[in-house]
């Protein structure tokens, strides 16, 4: 005899109090319920429930095996969910925000991409610095890049991104090719939005305070300045890659590069993740890395 049989029919009479309200709220007939019922208590070789003609009560042994029971289709119904969300062709509005010269860059086209596998899905996407309150101000997704800070979100690491400290040759034939960190005073170091740059040295991590003649909160702007020989940048693989591969921009003082840092998926902390936010963490997590090569 099935392990389930008669439970759904136990629960029901228990919650219900009746035979009669648990057969139609079943849509069985009252004799089937008492029947598997009844073949219930046999095979457990105890009495689950107090019958008389008016009242239906539990016994000690059926208010234990109702908990049980309860937790068991619980946990059943949970297990449906899961499926039908896993099935489920995302829709409605997803919400989400990423930094701006790398959302305009890489997360955009992706975007695009994705929306036009899911015509039913409306995405509205913030291009950002700010590290934005995703609980506060409703956002189903962020993506963030380098180190994260402790939070209640979850993260799902997409992709990596490395720092390359690079000039053109043409400038290194002119200004020499500096071999330790102290030699970069002695060059121009083109700045973005910091006086910073990100290095290692003797396996810890240290901030670079550097100085020179063009300071721009634009990757693509301060590539540009370094392909024209104005100094040396220090900028992430996204923006750097084909040039250094092309050879017109050359990678220096690699002994001091830091590790990859992480470019990350941030989501609140919900029981079970949407559909469609989960559909499309998998899909950038799979389209990242290639769209982020040479």
């Amino acid at each position: 005899m099935p392990a389930w049989e008669g439970v759904c029919e136990f629960v029901s009479v228990a919650e219900q109090g009746s035979f009669t309200r648990a057969a139609l709220a079943l849509s069985l007939s009252v004799a089937q319920v008492s029947r598997q019922v009844t073949r219930l208590e046999t095979r457990l070789g105890a009495q689950l429930l107090y019958r008389t003609t008016r009242h239906v009560t539990l016994t000690e042994t059926g208010q234990l095996y109702l908990q049980h029971c309860r937790q068991l289709l619980d946990s059943l119904a949970d297990a449906e969910r899961a499926v039908s969300q896993h099935l489920a062709v995302p829709q409605g509005t997803l919400k989400l925000t990423a930094p701006l010269a790398y959302g305009e860059s890489h997360i955009a086209p992706l975007i695009t991409a994705f929306g036009r596998q899911y015509p039913a899905l409306e995405i509205n996407l913030n291009l950002s610095n700010q590290l934005l309150d995703l609980v506060h101000d409703g956002y189903d997704l962020a993506i963030r890049i380098g180190h994260l800070a402790d939070s209640s979100l979850m993260a799902r690491r997409l992709a990596s991104r490395r720092q390359y400290i690079c000039a053109a040759p043409g400038y290194l034939a002119r200004h020499g090719i500096p071999n330790s960190l102290p030699e970069l005073e002695q060059h121009n170091c083109l700045l973005g939005s910091n006086e910073v740059w990100h290095v290692q040295e003797q396996g810890k991590r240290r901030l670079l305070r550097v100085r020179g003649s063009l300071r721009c909160n634009s990757g693509h702007a301060l590539v540009h300045a370094a392909l024209q020989e104005v100094g040396i940048v220090q900028l992430p693989d996204y923006y750097v890659a084909r040039h250094l591969q092309s050879g017109a921009l050359v990678a220096l003082l690699g002994a001091y590069q830091e590790p990859d840092e992480g470019i990350w998926a941030l989501y609140p902390h919900n029981r079970q993740l949407s559909p469609k936010v989960r559909m499309l963490v998998d899909f950038l997590a799979a389209e990242l890395p290639q769209r982020q090569r040479p």
